[in-house]
């Protein structure tokens, strides 16, 4: 496997590890530019240019994050990048898009308590709980209750099949 024409290094099996997946640059390709036609090698390229894109994003957001003492890249230091590398002119989009991202995961947030989507109170809720584990208590004491009849049933048959011995003591 040969290294050229590739400036990371790496082989092209793992260069090919770290790409977009294509769909989803053929998928944006559509919807920005849905009457014009991409040939093949552009697709490529423009894959590669994001791909290049973010790697000199993230980097830089690392080393921003580094600089800071900080563990964990956040979009504070990605909208620094940005500005780092020339990019303010988009800082204002990226912003946007981090303020709906942040909307999103507060709603599905709300959206994950399933007592709250299932309309019915907690005190209601709590209530047939209650009800269920009373019910589970009774079947399993009358399932108890006819296991121990039958161990008696089966000790008094076996004990009734015994020969009687007690005419060999008279």
């Amino acid at each position: 496997m040969s290294t050229q024409n590739n400036p990371t290094g790496l082989t092209n099996t793992e260069d090919d590890e770290l790409t977009l997946p294509r769909a989803s640059i053929n998928k944006m390709i559509k919807e920005l530019v849905p009457s014009v036609r991409i040939a093949n090698e552009a697709r490529e390229l423009i894959l590669n240019c994001c791909t290049e894109f973010i790697h000199l994003l993230s980097s830089e957001a690392n080393e921003i994050c580094n600089q800071l003492h900080k563990k964990t890249i956040n979009a504070e230091h990605v909208l620094m990048a940005l500005e780092k590398l020339g990019f303010g002119d988009y800082q204002t989009e990226a912003e946007a898009v981090l303020k709906d991202c942040k909307a999103v995961a507060a709603k599905r947030r709300r959206q994950s308590t399933r007592l709250e989507n299932l309309g019915i109170p907690e005190e209601e809720l709590l209530r047939q709980q209650q009800e269920l584990f009373a019910r589970a208590r009774q079947e399993q004491a009358f399932a108890e209750q006819q296991q121990w009849e039958q161990l008696q049933a089966a000790a008094q048959a076996q004990a009734s099949a015994l020969p009687n011995n007690d005419d060999d003591y008279e």
